[in-house]
């Protein structure tokens, strides 16, 4: 039986028990409301004190029912609410431990701080990907949340450096600051710079004004949704087509077109090959929108069929997602 369902029935008897008894006393005995009722409650605690008042050879009978009745149906709701503490701290704990094991085994992996609307956004993105990820989040409700869905996640405040080393920090590939405070974003990038000086941090921020202070924390891009998406609604006014192709190619659940970015690993056999010589389009259907150089900035758009590829170098494509799966697969080395 459920521990809780334990603890209910066995606080139902002895409630009924109590009723019985006071109501059989006063019957019995004849005596008061109170005196009945103190006398089972004494009864039933066991705790030796004298009777209230002389017990007659029904009273006497009455109270031995009392006793055997009612002492084991004690003894079973004190255990029963053992059992539910006991066993609910144990299930936490040991439901604890293994979250922490998850995350300990982690690497290469994105930590998002902040699980509101745009945190939560992100995870599901992340989530259909799949990419790994830990959230840090500091409300007990959304921590509650996050456990029922089973995502992993660190309860702490993400500007304390040992909550972010507890979400793997040092071994994570980017952090992604997305609460509601640009005065928080800006602590947390802080620090999360401060323990990585390699990692990716995105900021999200809310105010114009923060953007400068957020890469000046060290924030390696800065993102304000508040400016993104009052953008796309006067694009999607002004240029509809445009914005509806966009939606379709962006779309993680779209099946028939789809925009990715694609690094070409040192072992590809797509290193120091040109557009034409790879046969990605050929082969593949596959349109390369851009080249980002390695260790550059610099972004070749509608690259002509001579433009070299090199290892890092990340490749912006347009195409089925079975074929870009492929071509991901030529990229990271992988013959199969």
């Amino acid at each position: 039986m459920n521990p809780l369902r334990n603890v209910v029935v066995s606080l139902s008897a002895l409630f009924t028990i109590l009723i019985i008894g006071t109501a059989g006393y006063q019957h019995i005995q004849h005596w008061s409301l109170l005196d009945s009722f103190y006398m089972t409650v004494i009864t039933l605690a066991t705790v030796g004190f004298r009777e209230v008042h002389d017990l007659n050879h029904q009273g006497q009978l009455f109270t031995i029912f009392i006793i055997l009745c009612g002492t084991g149906l004690v003894a079973y709701a004190a255990g029963s609410v053992i059992q539910l503490m006991v066993e609910g701290q144990l299930r936490t704990i040991l439901g604890r431990k293994k979250l922490l094991q998850q995350i300990l085994k982690l690497e290469n992996h994105y930590i998002v701080c902040g699980y509101g609307r745009i945190g939560n956004f992100i995870c599901r993105e992340f989530s259909s990907k799949p990419v790994p990820f830990v959230v840090v989040e500091n409300d007990p409700e959304l921590c509650d949340r996050l456990n029922e869905e089973g995502v992993l996640f660190v309860r702490g405040d993400a500007t304390d450096d040992d909550i972010l080393i507890n979400a793997g920090i040092t071994r994570a590939k980017g952090l992604i600051t997305a609460v509601t405070s640009d005065t928080a974003n800006v602590y947390i990038t802080l620090t999360a710079r401060g323990l990585n000086p390699d990692l990716f941090i995105l900021a999200r921020s809310g105010e114009k004004s923060s953007e400068k202070k957020l890469l000046r924390a060290g924030a390696s891009k800065v993102i304000s949704p508040y400016t993104i998406g009052a953008n796309r609604m006067a694009q999607a006014v002004l240029r509809p087509s445009v914005m509806d192709f966009i939606e379709i190619a962006t779309a993680h659940h779209n099946l028939e077109l789809q925009i990715e970015e694609i690094r070409i690993n040192p072992g590809s056999n797509l290193v120091n090959q040109t557009l034409m010589s790879s046969d990605i389009r050929k082969q593949l259907g596959i349109i390369i929108v851009a080249i980002k150089k390695r260790n550059h900035d610099r972004m070749l758009f509608n690259p002509s069929s001579e433009a070299l590829m090199e290892d890092g170098d990340v490749l912006i494509t347009l195409g089925e997602p079975n074929s870009i799966q492929r071509l991901e697969k030529r990229a990271a080395g992988q013959t199969s």
